[in-house]
């Protein structure tokens, strides 16, 4: 089954929780590395929408 696309104000909301949680030392070592390849997923859904952003404005702007 595919994984559902998260939005990105969505994922940025979700890092910024991971974040939250390690500068309070809230995340114990079983979770950590869990935490951080979820933190790095995100961080990778997001460039790829902002990508996709910069060049559906950049068509609207060549029009």
């Amino acid at each position: 089954m595919a994984k559902k696309a998260v939005k990105y104000a969505e994922a940025i909301r979700e890092i910024e929780q991971i974040l939250e949680k390690l500068r309070t030392e809230q995340l114990d070592v079983d979770t950590l590395a869990a935490e951080v390849k979820r933190a790095s997923e995100l961080i990778t859904a997001c460039k790829s929408r902002l990508t996709e952003v910069e060049q559906e404005v950049e068509k609207i702007l060549e029009a």
